[in-house]
C-alpha cells in the first residue's frame, strides 16, 4: 500500500517513466516533458480505498447519489479515477486516464497526474507507466492571417448593455474563425453552452442531477451588442466551486469580416460569488473586478486545444479601464482587447 502522504517518482528518461500517484487528489508533477504532436501512452494499476466506499481502480467508481454533492476536479469522471493534464496552467483541462490511454498531445508541457477526489483522502494509490513517442510537432499554419484595422476595432462598442441600454461588461476579446470551428474549439477547451431561459435551466438541472454531473449552465442574462442579444453564452465551472464560481462569456458575430474570416466579439467575466443587483435588489452573481484575468483565461483555454495559431492585443481608441457593470459592480481593466486566431486550415477536434 502507498502511504497517503507519499508521492514518489522514479523516472528513467525524458521519454517515459514509472510514477506513483497517491489517493489524495494532489497533482503529481511527473517531470516528463511532452511536446505538441507527441504520442503519449499511459497504463495504470492499483487501487484507492476511499472512506466508506469500495476500492476504486484507475477508472474510478460510478458516482452514486451522495456524489451529487461532491464537486470533483473532473465531474464527468468516476470518483477516485486517475486523471491527467498537460501543463500547470489554470486553464489546463484535466482528462480521464483510467487503466489505459493513448493520446496525441495538442500542446507542450509537463505531464501531471492525480486521483479524482476532493475533500477526502483514499488509502493506497496508482502505479503508472508513461511512455512518450516523439512526434514531428504540430502542423504549422504557413498562410497569411488577416488582421483587424484600428477602424474596425473602434467600430465595436467597448461595452455591452442590458435591454434598457444600461452599459455593462467590457468587450474584451475577439476570435477569428468559422462558426462551427469556433464552437468545436470551445467544446475542446471545456466550455459548455449556457441555457437562455429559466425553463431550459430547470429541465437541464433535473437531467444533469439525475446523471450526477456538475451543473454549470445556469441561465445567463441577455445583454446586447450590435443591437441584439448575444448569439451564444458559454461557461466553465471552477473545479470544486461549481455553484459559487464559474468562468463565462457572451459572444456576438460582428457585422464585418477580417479578410475571409468571421469575427466574433466576446465579453467575459468570472463569477466568484453572489451579490445584490443594484437595479432591482435581486440576487445575482458577483464578478471578479479584474476582468483582464478572465479575458486572458479564455485565450489560454483555447490555446490549450492546440487550435490557436496566433494571439495579439490591440487597444481601442477609447479604452474602458474603470466602470460598473449593468447591475452596479465596479470593474477594472488595462483596456486592451485580446485577438485570437484559430487555424484556418485545421478543422476543430476535441482535445481528448
Amino acid at each position: 500500500m502507498i502511504s497517503r502522504a507519499l508521492i514518489a517518482l522514479a523516472l528513467t528518461t525524458t521519454l517515459g517513466g514509472e510514477v506513483k500517484v497517491a489517493g489524495d487528489g494532489k497533482w503529481v508533477d511527473t517531470g516528463i516533458a511532452i511536446q505538441a504532436g507527441d504520442t503519449v501512452a499511459i497504463q495504470a494499476s492499483g487501487t484507492v480505498q476511499l472512506p466508506k466506499s469500495a476500492a476504486a481502480g484507475p477508472s474510478g467508481l460510478p458516482r452514486g447519489w451522495k456524489d451529487v454533492l461532491r464537486n470533483l476536479p473532473l465531474n464527468d469522471a468516476g470518483r477516485g479515477a486517475l486523471l491527467g493534464r498537460i501543463g500547470d496552467s489554470a486553464a489546463a483541462r484535466p482528462f480521464v486516464v483510467g487503466e489505459k490511454l493513448e493520446l496525441r498531445a495538442p500542446v507542450s508541457g509537463k505531464l501531471f497526474l492525480a486521483s479524482n477526489v476532493a475533500g477526502e483522502t483514499g488509502e493506497g494509490g496508482f502505479e503508472v507507466n508513461v511512455s512518450v513517442a516523439k512526434g514531428t510537432g504540430p502542423a504549422e499554419f504557413k498562410g497569411a492571417l488577416p488582421g483587424l484595422t484600428q477602424e474596425q476595432l473602434d467600430s465595436i462598442p467597448v461595452r455591452v448593455s442590458d435591454h434598457a441600454g444600461t452599459p455593462g461588461d467590457r468587450t474584451n476579446f475577439i476570435i477569428f474563425g468559422a462558426e462551427e470551428q469556433v464552437r468545436q474549439a470551445l467544446k475542446a477547451a471545456g466550455w459548455v453552452l449556457v441555457d437562455r431561459t429559466v425553463t431550459e435551466s430547470v429541465l437541464n438541472g433535473l437531467l444533469v442531477t439525475l446523471n450526477k454531473g456538475a451543473y454549470v449552465t445556469m441561465p445567463m442574462s441577455e445583454l446586447e451588442l450590435f443591437g441584439r442579444p448575444q448569439d451564444f453564452g458559454y461557461a466553465q465551472a471552477d473545479p470544486l466551486r461549481v455553484v459559487l464560481a464559474r468562468h463565462h462569456f457572451r459572444i456576438w458575430k460582428a457585422p464585418f469580416q477580417a479578410g475571409d474570416l468571421t469575427v466574433w466579439v466576446g465579453a467575459g467575466t468570472e463569477d466568484i460569488g453572489f451579490d445584490r443587483d443594484q437595479r432591482n435588489g435581486k440576487l445575482t452573481h458577483k464578478i471578479d473586478p479584474d476582468t483582464d484575468k478572465e479575458r486572458d483565461y479564455i485565450g489560454e483555454s483555447l490555446q490549450q486545444t492546440g487550435l490557436v495559431v496566433k494571439t495579439a492585443y490591440m487597444m481601442p481608441s477609447n479604452p474602458v479601464k474603470t466602470a460598473r457593470t449593468a447591475h452596479g459592480e465596479e470593474f477594472t481593466s488595462d483596456g486592451r482587447t485580446l485577438l485570437i486566431w484559430l487555424n484556418p486550415d485545421s478543422p476543430a477536434k476535441e482535445a481528448w
